[in-house]
Formats: structure tokens, sequence, C-alpha cells
């Protein structure tokens, strides 16, 4: 069937104006939609300025697609400080719901900022972003300066202001970003970071106060249910923290860094609302150095912490079901702090019973270095639990165990325990870390003295000044330990030691004399693993305790050639040119008074040589308890003198003045007037040497004679 000329003209006018209809209707849609983008773009830029005090400027927009927009830059600027813009961008994309547009409700996803540039500034007169964190007014909760900051409502605003603000897609290339200030500089070069369907990648340069970092992201990001999961890694290095140096004096460092936030709960209350986070945190390769907490890095390859935190106004905690895990030991902490009204904090930590060959291979490098490679068979299990309120410092407590469940030791570390039955070679070092002399302790050395041959008197004077229970406890005295803690704090400085006879015997021996929070803490493991396993006698360790031990000054030099006063031979003779064995109760206490500062023995003397009155008290006080013990007789306490014969070279290197020739009458000490526990403390000022002494009633343990 053929079409006539007629009809075929008919149905080409028909297409033709259907198709020019549409061009017109496109055409038409086209400039509405444009006319639409340019209203829209004009309320989100009335909508910024009406909520913070800025200029936002846009750029020319247009669609360069159906649905992507393009707009040829922006800039914002702070309205009160016209020349000091915040942030600009080269070009923004976004792909736009035309449907949404027409609907006049447009809906932007899938943002690309291409060469952004935030530049915030801080400087005494002000600053030019704090518009955007200032808080509304209309919601600020009256501050109660008794009770402290509400770091949970804190915390909560800036997660919601964080998570609520995440775009759903967005891609970033070529952001700089820099914060300045009179104290810090912080550089970030982003050349790419992109966000779609919540997962996360990306890399970055950070150089925060001069430490660069090369970091690679990647995670994943669910707003809606304020949960996030990401994954922070070096790019050909290790990531070091900054800030920690400058402020701290720290440096930490790891390779990689997993951080998990699973849920926020957030109670409103009378004062103001508590926050409940649930998250980990993860690293490898971990770092920490300090000065005062180790010689040395301190190291752990793979930890990790399972927490449940809890921050309310003024405080801050750590929730049972909370789990650190330092490569093969678990641990169940729960820690509580308050700021005000007053500090106070309350800790407990209890280990998983571990396998003693895996609780010794998971202790971090640089604390636990001396019993590195210790093997045993059975378990262990710790426990540690302590509290403090300062504004009662009295009420200090502390209780730390260390449980085996049939362990034994099947080897030594790195530190051969055991060298304490047989002779070995010591080295004694001064206060600049300088060796002085190196000899056996041992019957080889013709100055050793066995313990036999020391007088009783010494013995007992050593043992009731220093460490009462020293043949009864096994190797600590927490009672001792929180007296001292509880003055120390009460003084904000070292001015009185903890340490048994048992800690000062392995810091000599086995470690080094510098004042570190590790140094404590494997002192106290190879205290508990020598008292425990009965590796050495108490008479073999108090034996090479008197026989390595500093008593007087270290530059001394004997006729033979031989550097400082080490041991008890050395000491008799300094002091008083006799044998160990023939010391008198009143010779032995002055020396048992010089241990903790061997150094300053020349300021137990006045100026013609006479005991200073201190020193004397110190006599009849230790006179009193080693009597009530039943260590001297009665008749040996009262016949007690206070003129000490120096006949050593002592005298000579003490340089005493020459006696005046008028009488000179001495009174007794009047010991009413003293409390025994801060005279004590007086003349035993050691961070490391306490004075352990309890009240004369208290069985002590008495040492065998």
């Amino acid at each position: 069937m053929s079409i006539s000329p007629s009809t075929k003209r008919l149905i080409f006018g028909i297409v033709g104006g259907f198709a020019l209809l549409l061009l017109v209707a496109f055409a038409v849609f086209q400039w509405k939609r444009q006319q639409l983008l340019t209203y829209a773009l004009g309320e989100v830029k009335a909508k910024v300025e009406r909520k913070y005090p800025v200029i936002l400027t846009l750029g020319p927009a247009e669609f360069a697609g159906f649905k992507t927009v393009e707009i040829a830059g922006m800039s914002l600027v702070p309205r009160d400080a016209p020349n000091d813009t915040l942030l600009t961008a080269k070009r923004l994309q976004a792909s736009l719901s035309v449907r949404s547009l027409f609907a006049g409700r447009p809906v932007f996803s899938g943002l690309e900022i291409l060469t952004a540039r935030l530049t915030a500034r801080k400087t005494p007169a002000g600053d030019n972003y704090g518009f955007l964190v200032k808080k509304d007014k209309t919601k600020t909760i009256p501050v109660d300066t008794t009770k402290g900051t509400n770091y949970g409502l804190l915390l909560n605003q800036v997660l919601e202001a964080g998570f609520d603000n995440v775009p759903g897609e967005a891609h970033f290339k070529d952001f700089y970003v820099s914060y300045l200030t009179p104290r810090h500089t912080a550089i970030m070069q982003l050349p790419e970071l992109q966000i779609k369907d919540g997962d996360i990648s990306g890399r970055l340069t950070a150089n925060i106060d001069s430490v660069v970092n090369e970091l690679g992201i990647t995670g994943h990001i669910e707003p809606g249910d304020y949960a996030l999961t990401a994954r922070v890694f070096g790019r050909g290095g290790s990531i070091q923290l900054p800030y920690l140096p400058r402020r701290f004096g720290a440096m930490v460092s790891f390779d990689t860094v997993l951080v998990s936030l699973i849920s926020k709960d957030f109670n409103k209350d009378e004062t103001g609302g508590r926050l409940t986070v649930r998250g980990s945190v993860a690293a490898r390769n971990f770092s920490l150095y300090h000065p005062k907490l180790a010689a040395n890095e301190i190291e752990v390859k793979s930890g990790s912490m399972d927490f449940v935190a809890t921050l309310g106004r003024g405080t801050a905690s750590l929730e049972k079901g909370s789990q650190v895990t330092v490569n093969k030991l678990v641990m169940f902490p729960e820690i509580s702090v308050r700021l005000k009204p007053s500090r106070a904090v309350s800790i407990k930590v209890t280990s998983a019973e571990t396998e003693a060959n895996d609780f010794f291979s998971s202790l971090p490098t640089g604390i636990f270095d001396e019993v590195r490679g210790v093997r045993g068979t059975g378990t262990l299990t710790y426990r540690m639990s302590g509290s403090l309120d300062m504004a009662q410092v009295d009420s200090l407590k502390f209780d730390s165990s260390l449980k085996g469940n049939n362990f034994k030791l099947t080897s030594f570390g790195e530190e051969d325990l055991n060298k304490l039955n047989t002779p070995f070679r010591h080295t004694v070092y001064n206060d600049k870390g300088d060796s002085v002399r190196t000899f056996v302790v041992g019957p080889p050395n013709p100055d050793f003295v066995s313990y036999n041959d020391v007088s009783p008197f010494l013995i007992h004077a050593i043992t009731t000044a220093e460490d009462p229970r020293f043949f009864a406890h096994k190797g600590f005295m927490e009672k001792a330990f929180v007296k001292s803690a509880i003055q120390n704090i009460k003084e904000r400085r070292f001015a009185r030691g903890g340490s048994t006879l048992s800690m000062q015997l392995v810091k000599n021996v086995f470690l080094t004399r510098q004042k570190t929070v590790a140094r404590k803490m494997e002192e106290a493991l190879i205290v508990w693993l020598l008292e425990n396993m009965k590796v050495a006698s108490k008479q073999r360790m108090f034996e090479v305790y008197l026989n390595i031990i500093e008593w007087g000054p270290s530059q001394y030099r004997w006729p033979s050639g031989k550097r400082g006063v080490y041991g008890v031979k050395d000491a008799a003779l300094f002091y008083y040119g006799k044998r160990p064995s023939e010391l008198n109760l009143s010779e032995s206490l002055y020396l048992a008074s010089i241990i903790p500062k061997p150094k300053y023995a020349r300021y137990s003397f006045d100026a013609y040589g006479d005991l200073r009155r201190s020193t004397r008290y110190f006599f009849r006080l230790i006179a009193d308890i080693m009597a009530t013990r039943g260590l001297i007789t009665n008749n040996e306490r009262d016949n007690m003198g206070y003129n000490l014969n120096l006949n050593g070279p002592a005298r000579k290197y003490m340089s005493f003045a020459p006696r005046p020739d008028t009488t000179r009458i001495t009174a007794q000490a009047d010991s009413s007037q003293f409390e025994p526990l801060n005279l004590l403390d007086l003349l035993n000022t050691g961070a490391d040497a306490g004075v352990n002494i309890g009240a004369p009633g208290v069985d002590a343990g008495r040492a065998p004679r």
C-alpha cells in the first residue's frame, strides 16, 4: 500500500512540529533549570550568611551534564575580616537531583572539590574560624564551676557536628589545609580523599609543628549510626604523633593504627548529660619514649584496646567490659577519674590467666629487657588496684600482686638471676653513669666479707632502719610503699622511698641507677622472681647487699689505687679502721644511718666532728626498736655512746675543725618533739632507698645471728 504525497507531508509536518515542540520544551527546561539553579545557589548563600557572620561568594554555575553541576570557584570570608579569607576552591562539582530542583528543595550529592585552600589563623586579637564552632547560646547549659567541664557534652557535640556534616559522596583533590597560631603550625596536603557509599580512601601529608608524616587512610563511615572504622598507616615509614614532643617531651610512633567507633549514647541529666562511647583502637609496632618512663624506647609489636568509655561533668571512666591486649597478654582495666571538686582516681586491673612463656614474651621491650627470654611452666595472673583522692591524700590505697599457678622457672633470660649464688663481677657507677670500679663479689675477692663475719649489731641496725621484715617478707612491703607515696605526693617530690632491701639489691646488681618508671617495674618483677622462686636465700641476698652498696665518697682513692667506699669491709676501714666483725652498736647505727645518702655522710656531724642532734635521735630511735624486738639487750641500748672514734681515713677526708678550748656541753636530744617517721624521712631522702620501720610492737622478723 503506497502513501500519498499529501499524507507524507502531513506525517513529516507532525513529526517536525513535535520535534520543534520538544526543542522548545528542552530550551525552556534548560533555561528554567539554570534559573532554578541560580536561585537555589542564591538561597544557599543567603542561608549560610544568615547562620554565620561570613561572606560566601560563588562563581558562575552551570550544568555540565544532565545532572552534573559545576561551580567555577568559591570563597568564604569572615565578615569582620574581609582581608582574611578562610576557604577558597577553584572548582566545585556535584550531582543535582533535577526533580528536587523543580520541587524547590535542591539535593546535591557526589560533591567534588578541586584545588581548595583552607587557611585558619589565630592571633592574640582573635581568629578567622571561631564562628564555626561557637555554641548556640539558647542551648548552653549553665556551667557549674565546682564540678568542672562536661566532657561528655563537649565530645557529643563534636561527634554530632562531625558525623552530621559528612557527605554521602565526596571527592577532594589537591586540598590544602593550614592552621597557624603564635605557638603552633599545622599544614596538611591532601592530594586525594574520596568518600563513596560510606567507603573512605585517601592519602595526605601532615606537617604539624615540624613533625612530618606521610599517611594513607582507608575506612568506612555510617553517619546515621555514628559508626566509623578507619585505618591510618604510614607511607614509607612510621607515623609520629605531633604535639607530644613539644608539650611533654615524649615521642609516640606506630606503623598502623586501626580506630573503630561502634556507637555512642548520650543521656541527659541534671549535670548536662553523660556520654558513653564504645569502640576499639589497635596499633602495630607501637613505640613510646620519655626519659622519665624509660632509658630506651618502649615498644609493643601488637597492641589493642576495646573500650567502653563514659564522660560526664568533670569525670571520665573506662568501664567494665574494656580490654587491653599487649601481644598475647590480655588485661581488663577499670579506671575512673574525677577532676572536680578535687582530683581523684581509682583503678583496677586484672589480667587473664596467661601461660608463663606467653606472659614473658608479651612484655614490652624497653621495660623488661633484663628478664627477656625467661622461660617457665604453669600460668601467671596479675592484679592491681588503687585509689587516691587529692583532698584526702592519707586515704591512698594500693594493692598489687602477681600470682603463679604451678609456675616454675625453667631458664633465665638476658640476666642470669642465679649469679647471686656464685662469685660474679660487679661494676659500680657514679651519678653520671661512669664506671668507678669493678670487683668480684665472692670469696675470690680478699675484700669480700661473709655474712657470719659481720657484726650482728650492723645486721640488725640495717634491717631495723631499712627493712625490718626483710627475713620474713617476699620482697615487698606494700604498707611502707603506700606511706612513702603519701609523703611524696604531699611534698610533691621524692621525699621518701619505699624500697625493701630486696629491691635495693636488685637495683644495684641487675639494673641501672636511672630513676625511671620502667626501672621500678622491672625491679619489682625481678624481686618477685627472686623471692617467690627462692633463687637465693635471704642470708645470701643480704650478704651480697653488704658487699656491694656504696658507703662513702666515690672519689676517695685508697693507697692500693681502688676508688670509692663500696662494701662493708671498705666502710669499716674507711670510718673506723676496723674489721666488720668488730663494729660496736654506735658504729653500726651510724653506718646504717648513711646508707640512703652516703655522699652526705659528712653532714651527720657538726663542724667539730660531733654527731648532730638529728643523728643522735636516730641512734636512740633505732636502738629502742632493736631492744623492744630483742635484737639487743636493754643494757646495750642504755650504754650506747654518741661519740664516734673515726680512726680511719674518713676523719681526715671530712676535715673537721679543731675543737675550741672551752668546754662544750652537749645536751641530749629531746625525742618527744619528733615523730619517729618524720625524722627517719629527714635522714633518708633518696627516692630508691626507703626507711621502712613499723611501730615498736610490730613483729619485724628477726634476722639469724
